[in-house]
């Protein structure tokens, strides 16, 4: 596979660097932001990013990824959201336009800056280099529009999977199977919530 040619490519000294950046920030993340290293690929670095609050992102979690080319860091990583997102600088197939990783780029700038960047992205979007027209053009002329499709887009592709509150969740499975006369009480208070925020979201 060509990504892994690019592990080729790379010097021994960028690998080195990449990979103390990337224990670094699974050590120690970013407020909102996981890292899932790819052990077998290091060119390859997957991450999640909470949706800001304040945002139609808000409550939702994105999956995105930067792919490290042959020449990095003289040339910026590519960078994908894995998750469906609504936003105008996010085209169809995920590819992200911001300028750290375009013009801005410059070789001293890591990670860790970069996933920060998309992370505001998030929050401040930029319709002037936009790649997905409608959601520029609604963000700048009809920006209540904007915001309800951005949320409906959340709601539908961006939930936070069983991972990351496994427990909460086997809980409320367990609610609705046969093991729930031995789960009342609280838990059936839990699930009539969950539900009644479903219907919310439904809503939207």
């Amino acid at each position: 596979m060509s990504l892994c040619s690019n592990v080729e490519n790379l010097s021994p000294q960028i690998i080195r660097q990449v990979a103390k950046e990337i224990a670094d920030l699974t050590s120690n993340p970013p407020e909102g932001i996981k890292i899932y290293p790819n052990d077998e690929d290091i060119t390859d670095i997957q991450a999640s990013i909470d949706g800001p609050a304040g945002t139609p992102y808000a409550g939702g979690f994105f999956r995105m990824k930067l792919v490290l080319g042959k020449n990095f860091p003289s040339e910026p990583p590519k960078g994908f959201f894995l998750t469906r997102i609504f936003h105008p600088n996010v085209a169809s197939n995920g590819e992200i336009c911001v300028n750290t990783l375009k013009k801005d780029w410059k070789a001293e700038l890591g990670i860790k800056h970069i996933l920060l960047t998309v992370k505001c992205l998030l929050i401040v979007p930029n319709p002037e280099s936009a790649l997905n027209e409608e959601a520029g053009k609604l963000l700048l002329e009809e920006y209540e529009n904007y915001s309800l499709r951005a949320k409906l887009y959340t709601d539908i592709h961006a939930k936070p999977p069983k991972s990351t509150d496994g427990l909460h969740k086997s809980i409320g499975s367990m609610a609705d199977g046969p093991m729930a006369k031995k789960h009342a009480g609280d838990k059936k208070v839990t699930d009539k919530k969950k539900k009644e925020k479903k219907k919310v979201l439904k809503r939207l």
